[in-house]
């Protein structure tokens, strides 16, 4: 029993030290409030430009009462005599509106100075002596929300501007056929004067184009040449513009609708854009293939290659700025428009990174001119002649002849060697001369190879360079460095021949002789430096010692400036020099 009781103690002690039921259960969040329905008007008056279309448009189409919805009116006034106003208003607009209504597409409206806010000033109504704005307000409307109507200022002026332009309408003097019957909106004697006024307007401009191209050829015969393919090139694009102009003056006075005129200038808008575009492509195709024309005659390649691509990307631009400018004179939002084109550019932009790497080093290695189709270069490790220089890559022509193509963003960034721009090409060898030479047989050979050097027609004397660097070893070392004149490696190639040939001559006369790289170990006798040459150049440097002539450490300067050519080039005995003065060849 003990047990018992001390287990259902047990329990009950748990249980009161357990929390609660209830505050383990879940707590119920409170309902989130919904929000608001997006409030929509099915009238598009959200815009002063949607409220002033909308409201041509309804009224056109015959819907007086819907027409009356876009005027600030009262619910009663509205509905006794907002349909009659609504029809005088369109007469007005009709024909005493001057003012660009599509302009004015911002839902908040466009500051104005003067025009407080919430206003917005479309443009004005005048006849006779009689001038009012056509002022919107924005207004909070229960079912659409914020919307803009014609405000009531500028209703209570339209009764007086009616009864004036009433009075002196046109259509009075017409045929009633003419006036009565419409189509699209527009009675019939106004589309005549369209076509009449496109008649009229076609040859008119041709006419003005003939008179320009006057004085086009007497500049030309005075410059000393009558090529005006250029100016025959711009002429479709020219007379479209000025037929256009034309016939928009014409059209000026024939008073169309506001809605009708509002159409009619944005075709016409449209013409003006497609010609100037047009002239300006014409332009600069005509321009910059001059330029690359003189660019390539000079012997500009890269200049006139990179005038290609300025030519494409100018054209591209133009294109895309004429796309611009007919969606504005549509009436689109360009902001919207820029916005989607710079996502779209990001977008394009990371996609082609490597094409954009290359597209700009091709324009860096073209603007540089570090290299120039033909030329003979080394890209790293590969060397060989550029055969083309792209937009993506340059492509060389290896020794092996095979076609190797390089992205110009690897060539705007490694090392490129250009030889086909040296001035001159080095000539650089170190003789070996046999160890047991003589210090008076080595001055001898250092002198008589300095007097080589200057001496050859083809060294640069400035350079001349030839030192005893080395007595250790396996042989006596002498550095010779100097510059060919020549830019052509096979003729490099020849005078180093030459110029090798009269080392050894000059080292075979001193007596002594180049010593063997070999470590081949000889059983026979050695013949050994020759005796009476080694004896004759000692003999030749005593002489000098004594007379105080030795050229150490160098030849004084007048020596060199009459040792300078004495050595030709090509030697007497050549073929090469018999064929050049034009002796018998045996």
């Amino acid at each position: 029993m003990s047990s018992l009781l001390k287990a259902i103690l047990l329990s009950l002690l748990l249980c009161l030290m357990a929390p609660p039921s209830w505050a383990q259960l879940p707590v119920t969040p409170a309902p989130a409030a919904k929000p608001a329905p997006t409030q929509t008007d099915l009238l598009n008056r959200t815009t002063p430009s949607g409220t002033v279309f909308g409201f041509l448009q309804a009224a056109q189409n015959g819907d007086d009462s819907i027409a009356a919805q876009y005027l600030q009116l009262s619910p009663a006034r509205r509905q006794a005599e907002g349909e009659q106003l609504a029809r005088q208003l369109k007469f007005v607009l009709d024909k005493t509106f001057s003012g660009t209504p599509s302009r004015f597409n911002q839902p908040e409206g466009i500051p104005q100075e003067g025009v407080p806010f919430g206003h917005q000033k479309i443009g004005t109504m005048a006849v006779g002596d009689i001038e009012a704005d056509l002022d919107l307000v924005r207004v909070n409307d229960p079912n659409s929300g914020k919307i803009w109507l014609v405000s009531s200022e500028t209703l209570a002026k339209v009764p007086e501007i009616y009864d004036q332009a009433s009075a002196r309408q046109v259509e009075h003097r017409l045929p009633a056929v003419l006036v009565k019957h419409q189509l699209f909106g527009m009675p019939l004697w106004q589309w005549a004067g369209l076509l009449l006024g496109l008649m009229i307007a076609v040859p008119v401009g041709w006419l003005v184009l003939i008179i320009l191209e006057i004085p086009l050829h007497l500049w030309a015969r005075r410059r000393g040449h009558l090529d005006l393919a250029n100016w025959r090139s711009v002429s479709g694009p020219a007379w479209v513009l000025t037929t256009t102009f034309v016939h928009r003056i014409l059209t000026g006075y024939l008073g169309l609708p506001l809605l009708s005129r509002h159409y009619y200038f944005q075709v016409t808008s449209i013409a003006v854009i497609i010609g100037a575009t047009w002239i300006f492509w014409r332009i600069v195709r005509w321009s910059m293939q001059g330029v690359r024309r003189r660019a390539l005659a000079r012997g500009h390649i890269g200049t006139g290659s990179l005038m290609l691509l300025g030519e494409r990307i100018i054209k591209a631009v133009i294109f895309i700025a004429g796309v611009f400018a007919v969606l504005g004179s549509l009436g689109v939002n360009l902001t919207t428009a820029l916005a989607g084109v710079g996502i779209g550019g990001l977008a394009i932009g990371f996609g082609a990174q490597k094409t954009i790497e290359n597209l700009f080093g091709g324009v860096s290695v073209l603007g540089d001119e570090v290299i120039r189709v033909g030329d003979v270069c080394r890209f790293g490790d590969r060397t060989g002649t550029v055969e083309d220089i792209g937009l993506r890559s340059t492509r060389i022509r290896t020794e092996e002849r095979t076609l190797v193509a390089i992205p110009n963003g690897t060539v705007a960034t490694i090392n490129v060697e250009n030889f086909s721009r040296r001035d001159k090409i080095l000539f650089k060898t170190v003789l070996g001369v046999r160890p047991d030479t003589k210090a008076d047989h080595l001055r001898f050979v250092l002198a008589q190879l300095r007097q080589l050097l200057y001496s050859h027609a083809k060294i640069e004397t400035n350079s001349v360079r030839v030192r005893l660097t080395d007595v250790a070893g396996t042989s006596h070392s002498i550095e010779t460095f100097a510059y060919v004149l020549t830019r052509d490696y096979n003729e490099y190639a020849a005078v180093r021949e030459d110029l090798l040939l009269r080392m050894m001559d000059v080292v075979e006369e001193s007596g002594t002789a180049l010593s063997s790289p070999t470590q081949t170990l000889l059983l026979g006798r050695d013949a050994g430096v020759a005796k009476e040459k080694a004896e004759n150049a000692v003999k030749s440097i005593s002489e000098l010692r004594e007379a105080g002539q030795l050229p150490f450490p160098d030849h004084h300067q007048e020596q060199i400036s009459s040792f300078k050519g004495s050595i030709e080039y090509p030697q007497p005995e050549s073929t090469l020099r018999a064929q050049r003065d034009g002796k018998p060849r045996s």
